[in-house]
């Protein structure tokens, strides 16, 4: 155990004023941008029996998250309204500061702790019931806020979702090249700068007001589902900092680009990387089970293209934090970025010769559960 980092969040809790001496704590390893941990606490539970309580406490990426105080207003906003729509569902549920906030900035780090659900998460599966049960989770989380006010959420990280924007950002940085890593990744920039268009599909029709703005989660990865661990049914879905108006385009494609990748999103060989549309097809019945009576055709109708939509989108942003000096995406070995890049531009390459299958698939569960 390190003791300075067992100092640090046992001076957290008491901000938070958590019950019952601090005792242990296990960083959760999953996520590419915030520190997260559970913190274990012990307690008498009235009875004068012992019993271990866990919280979720995390050290939230302020560069990543320039507006941390309008992210937790958001998460703080959407939460308490699942809660009041579903006070019978498991919910996520943000502790409180003495002030009365959910956050605490202490000169250095914003912290932030919410309750610890027992449960299982899965980064890939292969069982088809699960990606339905992720799925369907993510769709309700649409249903849920379809009556909640966009209008109130702040953007926390501004043009996020901004395919236009990320290609701009990626040329300038690519012109300049102030690190010299532009001889490294031309394959990739290139090929990423042919289907420029393409790639900006919702972006153009959201500008035209053709799509409608949402209540979106905007990191739709199977991994950010909670699953009971016998049941494996879906729980809560988690990780909110990126809640915002958006697109549901954004959270469909993101998910499918994610679970449907025949390989990590990291592989280093990409010779099987692409689209698994057994599993874009799981998706498809589980997200669109709970949508499918509220999409506009419109909505519809870029559902199959937005995975490769968001694998291009994501390739930008890989190879841009690769370009400026691997600062947003945590790195875990030398050139990360650059195999993140290469796996997500061979999984868009991959889309777009299965995007007619694809379009079938949702255009069948769309009638299917409309």
């Amino acid at each position: 155990m390190d003791e300075q980092l067992a100092r640090k969040l046992q001076q957290v809790g008491l901000k938070f004023s958590l019950p019952g001496p601090f005792f242990n704590y296990e960083e959760i390893f999953t996520g590419n941008v915030n520190h997260t941990y559970r913190a274990d606490y012990i307690r008498d539970d009235g009875t004068g029996m012992a019993r271990i309580t866990s919280y979720l406490v995390q050290r939230v990426n302020t560069y990543a998250f320039r507006d941390p105080t309008g992210l937790m207003k958001n998460i703080d906003r959407v939460t308490g309204y699942i809660q009041q729509q579903r006070p019978e569902q498991t919910c996520l549920v943000y502790h409180h500061t003495q002030e009365g906030n959910t956050f605490l900035f202490d000169g250095d780090e914003f912290w932030r702790v919410c309750n610890y659900v027992p449960s299982v998460t899965f980064d890939k599966t292969d069982d088809l019931d699960i990606m339905r049960s992720a799925a369907q989770a993510f769709g309700d989380f649409q249903m849920i806020l379809n009556g909640f006010d966009v209008k109130s959420l702040v953007y926390t990280i501004p043009d996020f979702h901004n395919t236009r924007k990320r290609y701009d950002t990626l040329i300038k940085d690519a012109e300049e090249d102030k690190l010299d890593r532009v001889k490294d990744v031309k394959e990739e920039l290139e090929y990423l700068l042919s289907v420029q268009d393409l790639a900006c599909t919702l972006t153009d029709m959201e500008k035209k007001g053709e799509l409608p703005l949402r209540v979106t989660h905007n990191d739709t990865k199977i991994n950010n589902v909670l699953f009971d661990p016998i049941t494996h049914k879906a729980l809560v879905v988690i990780d909110l900092d990126t809640v915002m108006p958006g697109l549901v385009a954004h959270d469909f494609g993101d998910a499918v680009r994610f679970a449907a990748n025949f390989t990590e999103e990291d592989a280093e060989d990409t010779s099987r990387t692409g689209m698994d549309l057994n599993v874009f097809w799981a998706f498809a019945e589980g997200f669109l089970n709970k949508t499918a009576p509220v999409l506009t055709q419109n909505e519809q109708d870029t559902l199959g293209l937005s995975g490769f939509v968001l694998a291009c989108e994501l390739a930008t942003r890989f190879l841009d934090d690769y370009i400026t000096g691997d600062k947003y995406f945590k790195v875990k070995k030398p050139n990360h970025n650059i195999y993140r890049t290469r796996c997500q531009v061979a999984l868009a390459k991959d889309m777009l010769k299965k995007l007619g299958a694809m379009d079938s698939i949702v255009r069948g569960c769309v009638k299917k559960y409309r």
